[in-house]
């Protein structure tokens, strides 16, 4: 089960600027100025920097005011981007820190089985028997696979690794996410926490 990333803008708990408005996802962190024509190296926060091209619109914080990528290419520590109209390096200098965003209503869709973060987060959770296991609140990345944070009804934190092998399906237009428990995953009664990584 393939998941894909571009990480929440938390504003309260929508990532919007203003209630009711749209939900932004941040793609990259500005960090120093590079060379003198205005380009600026960019902390990548997305799985798709291919995206990220001449052209591409994006939003600034902490405004949501719209820029558009002027240049783009690799660095060994993110990218390096420029923006029309700016086109010194004192220019970009007082974006250093600033993120940069995509709107959630403008992203592109993703192949069959494949999901941006926030479309899991908020998911119920449900075992192959049907039993309500309770909901997505964190998604941890491992390297290795990431693991879904489920809270429970009782308030206990479950750890599930997502994988195929546990994560069975997931729904997006039911809100729901059919997972199978492994042995290790539960842990014993006797404890106080869900909080484990299953094997």
């Amino acid at each position: 089960m393939n998941q894909s990333h571009s990480q929440s803008v938390e504003n309260g708990s929508t990532g919007s600027p203003l209630p009711g408005e749209p939900v932004f996802l941040a793609v990259g962190r500005l960090r120093r100025p590079h060379g003198l024509h205005g380009e600026v190296l960019m902390e990548l926060m997305t799985d798709f920097p291919e995206r990220l091209s001449p052209g591409v619109r994006l939003y600034m914080e902490p405004d949501y005011r719209a820029v558009f990528l002027n240049s783009v290419r690799q660095h060994s520590k993110g990218m390096l981007v420029s923006f029309e109209g700016y086109d010194t390096p004192e220019q970009v200098g007082e974006l250093r820190n600033r993120l940069l965003m995509v709107r959630v209503d403008e992203l592109q869709p993703l192949p069959p089985g494949e999901f941006y973060q926030h479309q899991i987060l908020g998911l119920e959770v449900y075992t192959d028997d049907g039993e309500q296991l309770g909901v997505v609140s964190e998604i941890l990345e491992t390297g290795a696979n990431d693991v879904y944070l489920v809270k429970t009804q009782s308030g206990t934190e479950l750890l599930l690794p997502g994988t195929d092998e546990v994560i069975l399906d997931i729904n997006i237009d039911l809100g729901k996410i059919r997972v199978r428990l492994l042995p290790g995953l539960i842990p014993d009664e006797k404890q106080t926490s869900y909080r484990q990584i299953g094997s």
